[in-house]
């Protein structure tokens, strides 16, 4: 009696005879690829769409909309609140909306203990993050966005859809590039900015992101899939 593997030979060369008889290649059946549902992309987006953000309000401070000065910036008592300054603050509640959800969801999913034990100072410290940029920005007169962006939201579900250690490496990976892409802006911020507030505010971001980095990485799950193309020199 043949043996399994000797019937899928038989069956195989039997595939490729009739291949060649056809004039077609004869290969071997590709193997079956995991389903993806999610795509890199930029976690910092260039622009928040308008139906990302808050409603209008007629002011946040009760000082009403002081009039843009200089390139872009508007005087405040903590010194000129610039474009990127407010930019700054609306791209850290944005990454905290999806960010401290999918992480409080892996403290209760995730498959290794270490995942769920980072995952609670991710979400601790967004937490922290969150509050800082919501106060900042009732003193600022920033308005903010009130849910994630859609690949955001697409992250969050390619998550979510796992199981196991796929569940933990998909965490890791997206986490990872999320926390990698929004480096540049704090820095250009940090360095820039004339706002002692946003300043201080900078300060802690930086501290945290590369904090989050760090135990991202400390899984021991950040892989090759988990490292974006190194940007052109």
């Amino acid at each position: 009696m043949r043996s399994r593997q000797g019937r899928r030979r038989l069956a195989l060369a039997a595939a490729c005879l009739a291949s060649v008889a056809a004039g077609t290649a004869c290969t071997a059946p590709a193997a079956p690829q995991p389903a993806d549902t999610a795509r890199p992309a930029d976690a910092v987006p260039t622009d928040i769409p308008e139906e990302l953000m808050a409603p209008p309000a007629t002011s946040l401070t009760g000082q009403g909309d002081a009039e843009p000065g200089e390139g872009g910036a508007r005087a405040t008592k903590w010194g000129p609140l610039s474009a990127a300054d407010q930019d700054l603050i609306r791209k850290v509640r944005l990454a905290t909306l999806w960010e401290m959800t999918i992480a409080q969801e892996a403290i209760q999913r995730g498959d290794s203990a270490r995942v769920r034990e980072i995952s609670r100072e991710i979400s601790a410290q967004h937490h922290d993050l969150d509050e800082k940029a919501r106060d900042l920005a009732q003193k600022l007169d920033v308005r903010l966005p009130v849910r994630p962006t859609e690949d955001q939201q697409r992250w969050m579900a390619d998550i979510s859809g796992r199981s196991g250690r796929d569940y933990d490496v998909t965490y890791v990976k997206w986490l990872r590039l999320a926390h990698g892409q929004i480096f540049g802006l704090i820095g250009q911020v940090r360095g820039s900015t004339q706002n002692t507030l946003v300043r201080t505010f900078a300060e802690t971001c930086n501290a945290a992101v590369l904090n989050h980095q760090r135990l991202l990485e400390s899984t021991g799950l950040a892989g090759p899939e988990a490292f974006p193309d190194p940007p052109e020199v």
